[in-house]
């Protein structure tokens, strides 16, 4: 049998179908609560669902996997993919660096890298919402085993530490080595970043002294004359990225065991007559578009599906096959389907196809467009007021 092509992480930017709102009375804030409290109900431990249910054994007993994206940490002040306020939504044009170009391109390095330098600050200064508290919460009622996050910006393991959680696209806390694979902290190349680009730094310090950052919200920074996209990237049309320098590996530079190239300062140059190739260059812990998610994190994510009764999605559109197919995953093991996100989803109206409305009132399927921040707080508080009662 021939290996299988590698999982790579592209973007998928076909238009997206209106949400068919299932039960229909999960239509209003409330009627969406209660369907996803009848959802969850049959993985609240001791919950009398979980022996007596019109369901299939294998969907009335076990925990929920959570699988989230973007759409969860917009609360928290962050751009997202295709919601209302999307990149892809307001900037059709947005193109993300590939894997390929950041590789081979030292000039796309400086792009990447000058914008990811004026954007930290914001992703740093960004807290957990009450939607990643409330998965947290989940957590400890037994409800949710585990989380399955496509983001990257770290909400998830922070929040709810005792709570499993796969970060299927890599986190931007740390950046790796390409060479020797060593990790080093985001946090310290941010002050290498500031020292080997001083005039960067002092237009930096000005745009957080005017508040020009003080958003992500891509229609207020247009406004300012700047683009916004997801996972801290600023972009300044017409500015001179060229000249933005960068570091190369500390530990590669400190071992010698291979030839790297840099300047008086130890920023990472190209060697004479080479391209934008080469040793010792640094990149952000993520699965960039076009790269291939590590086997290993792909095994484990497929695990908690298998391990899963049921499965609810929250904040995602599922345009990146690496989180499409885990719920396809799920559909094929007829496992039930939950989904809490705003606007489209790919592929749900193939989730949902048999799904019957008759007598459904969140149990068997559920799909919701509300805002994660405000609906599981409250779903958490029913779920809990729901136990109390069990043991009375």
């Amino acid at each position: 049998m021939p290996p299988r092509a590698p999982l790579l992480r592209i973007p998928y930017t076909d238009p997206l179908p209106a949400p068919r709102i299932i039960p229909a009375s999960a239509a209003t804030s409330s009627g969406a609560i209660a369907a996803l409290v009848n959802f969850l109900s049959p993985s609240l431990p001791s919950s009398p669902s979980r022996s007596s249910s019109t369901t299939p054994a294998s969907a009335s007993s076990g925990h929920t996997v959570l699988l989230t994206g973007a759409g969860i940490s917009v609360a928290s002040g962050l751009a997202d993919y295709r919601g209302t306020a999307g990149t892809y939504t307001l900037n059709r044009t947005y193109r993300p660096i590939y894997y390929n170009e950041f590789c081979a391109s030292h000039e796309a390095r400086k792009r990447y890298w000058a914008r990811s330098f004026l954007g930290w600050t914001n992703l740093v200064r960004a807290k957990a919402n009450a939607g990643h508290v409330a998965v947290g919460d989940l957590g400890r009622l037994g409800v949710v085993g585990s989380v399955v996050t496509q983001n990257v910006d770290s909400f998830h393991p922070l929040t709810h530490p005792a709570l499993s959680t796969i970060e299927l696209h890599g986190y931007l806390r740390t950046l790796t080595c390409l060479t020797c694979a060593t990790s080093y902290p985001r946090s310290s190349f941010q002050h290498d970043l500031s020292r080997l680009n001083p005039s960067w730094a002092t237009f930096l310090a000005s745009m957080l002294e005017t508040g020009a950052l003080d958003t992500e919200n891509p229609l207020e920074r247009s406004k300012r004359g700047l683009k916004t996209n997801p996972d801290g990237d600023v972009d300044i049309p017409g500015a001179e990225y060229t000249t933005f320098r960068y570091p190369a590996c500390p530990t590669c530079l400190k071992d010698g065991k291979i030839r790297v190239e840099v300047d008086t300062d130890g920023a990472w140059t190209t060697p004479a007559g080479g391209s934008g190739a080469g040793g010792a260059v640094l990149k952000p812990s993520v699965v960039m578009f076009g790269e291939s998610i590590p086997a290993e994190r792909k095994v484990a994510a497929e695990k908690t599906i298998d391990d899963a009764s049921r499965i609810l999605v929250v904040g995602s559109s599922l345009a990146t096959y690496s989180a499409w197919r885990l719920v396809k995953r799920a559909k094929e093991r007829n496992m039930p389907i939950g989904i809490l996100n705003i606007g489209g989803c790919r592929g749900e109206d193939t989730f949902y196809a048999n799904v019957q409305e008759e007598g459904n009132a969140g149990r068997e399927a559920v799909r919701c467009s509300e805002r994660a921040d405000v609906i599981l707080p409250q779903v958490v508080q029913a779920l809990q007021a729901s136990r109390s009662r069990d043991r009375i």
